[in-house]
């Protein structure tokens, strides 16, 4: 969040959801990935990848569940970067299908913040 200059957006105000990657995640990408998306030239890419995990409301999983089950299955979600998520249920988990087709299932759900809610996720979500 450093590198790509989103921590003083992420303390605003908000409210947002975040989908927060675990280290495991960010490891699970190619050797390099993230050294290269942390070099200052690559730092609107690094931008990008991580406002897609991003939503500017404060959805708890009760709420997501509820506008998965009202959609029938599957809710699009619209992320501060410009990605279009599609959050849908695996059983009694959350997952999340970023614009690539790759799915991330949350695996702690809620983490309450001051302005808005962190569901840790296990694959980072990629713009297409």
């Amino acid at each position: 969040m450093k590198a790509a200059g989103l921590v003083d957006t992420l303390s605003g105000k908000g409210p947002f959801t975040v989908f927060a990657p675990t280290n495991a995640a960010f490891a699970k990408l190619p050797a390099g990935t993230v050294d290269t998306l942390l070099k200052p030239e690559n730092k609107e890419k690094l931008t990008k990848i991580l406002t897609c995990h991003v939503v500017a409301a404060n959805a708890m999983s009760s709420a997501i569940g509820k506008m998965i089950k009202d959609d029938g299955g599957a809710h699009k979600v619209k992320t501060v970067g410009g990605c279009v998520l599609t959050v849908k249920m695996a059983g009694d988990k959350i997952v999340i299908v970023d614009e690539k087709g790759q799915t991330a299932t949350v695996t702690i759900a809620d983490v309450k913040q001051s302005n808005g809610v962190i569901h840790v996720i296990d694959t980072v979500l990629l713009p297409g």
